[in-house]
């Protein structure tokens, strides 16, 4: 009897160290560091996100969302997270392998027939693929798709293939890297086919609804529109950040819900959100005891399925998702494990999971044009902060 309550105590003195020091008093000083950058004009405003697979450790804001308004930055605004929602795109099409209705290397036509005559530029000539593309290749930008050069902004996702399909691939699909925001939003309109609903639909039924991601869309609704992050891009010549809107979305409105949904860059949402989605991943898949992608099916997301192909220094690619393979070949990447994965985004936000430490760091603010967005300062200064708070750096 004295040995258990001695196992008890020993046990209850561990657990309130634990939560001690994971308390918020922990991480204090990562605020006012981002408000310091804010403060030298390197954003506009910024949240900033810790948590491990159960819990958040760590949620702030600074700075402002809306210069032109002098709008207070909070924790639960909404910001384009741009090429963060290829690795969301990417989990639909893994849902549906789950299903049964596809499989990674399925050829891309036997879903989008008009992908069937595809010509490769080679040498100065179009000359026919060695081999079809394949779901995989896309997901891993080796299948030589480019980007869009002629696209309306309201055109649907079945117009949008029918176009890509009709440009010629810039290499052989697997024999090279190349990344391609077109061929991720063509996999929205895969989802479309196998699934037999509109890709908006089956992403909020089959994982948003799920997760609790409220506030994650294609389309920023009227009522929340005053939560919206605004875009801003770096002026060299001023040295100042000026309010921009967003290329990738055609410069339409960001309530505009004609605008298709575009799964290479088109989401909007919190960093709470991209949280959630991120835990489900460190949990295998599911969240709250629901099962949203299998075991198997998040380690084949999340390994490098590039071979030796050059990608990014240091990061090969997954499925949908970046891995880090060498921490030390870019610095905002240094407080990462091998085999973390994630993304960034074109204006800055990121989004990176380490199973190894069971960490998930986000960043989400909005700048262009000031160098590597994934490399940035406003990223580097966070993880610096909270590295030291949780004892992985000195």
């Amino acid at each position: 009897m004295i040995l258990n309550q001695r196992i008890f105590s020993l046990s209850l003195i561990a657990a309130l160290g634990f939560l001690q020091a994971q308390s918020p008093g922990r991480f204090a000083a990562i605020a006012p560091r981002m408000q310091g950058l804010v403060d030298q004009g390197a954003a506009v405003g910024v949240v900033t996100l810790l948590a491990t697979k159960d819990r958040i450790l760590h949620l702030s804001a600074a700075g402002r969302s809306d210069l032109a308004q002098n709008r207070e930055m909070h924790t639960d605004d909404i910001f384009w997270i741009a090429s963060m929602s290829k690795p969301i795109t990417v989990t639909c099409i893994a849902i549906l392998a789950d299903d049964g209705k596809l499989a990674f290397d399925d050829s891309l036509a036997k879903y989008l027939p008009e992908f069937t005559s595809l010509t490769v530029s080679q040498s100065g000539q179009n000359v026919a693929p060695v081999r079809p593309v394949t779901l995989r290749d896309v997901m891993t930008h080796t299948s030589g798709f480019g980007e869009m050069t002629t696209r309306d902004p309201h055109q649907t996702l079945a117009e949008t293939s029918r176009k890509l399909a009709q440009q010629p691939l810039r290499f052989q699909p697997g024999t090279r890297w190349m990344y391609s925001t077109a061929g991720m939003d063509i996999l929205g309109r895969v989802v479309e086919v196998a699934s037999g609903m509109p890709f908006d639909r089956f992403l909020q039924e089959r994982l948003l609804n799920p997760l609790g991601m409220r506030d994650t869309s294609f389309w920023i609704t009227p009522d929340r529109v005053q939560r919206y992050a605004h875009t801003y891009r770096w002026n060299a010549q001023t040295s100042k950040l000026e309010e921009t809107t967003i290329p990738y979305l055609y410069n339409t409105q960001v309530t505009d819900r004609d605008r298709p949904p575009l799964g290479g860059a088109g989401l909007f949402s919190t960093a709470e959100d991209i949280a959630r989605f991120y835990q489900m991943m460190l949990n295998q898949g599911t969240v709250n005891g629901k099962r949203i992608l299998k075991a198997a099916t998040v380690a084949e997301m999340t390994r490098k399925q590039t071979g030796a192909l050059d990608a990014r220094p240091g990061m090969p690619w997954g499925l949908g998702f970046c891995i880090v393979e060498d921490p030390s070949k870019m610095a905002a990447n240094s407080v990462l494990s091998p085999n973390s994965f994630g993304h960034g985004g074109a204006f800055s936000t990121a989004s990176w999971a380490d199973p190894t430490r069971n960490l998930i760091w986000i960043v989400m603010f909005e700048r262009d044009g000031k160098g590597n967005p994934d490399n940035s300062d406003v990223r580097i200064g966070f993880q610096e902060v909270a590295s030291k708070a949780l004892g992985l750096t000195n």
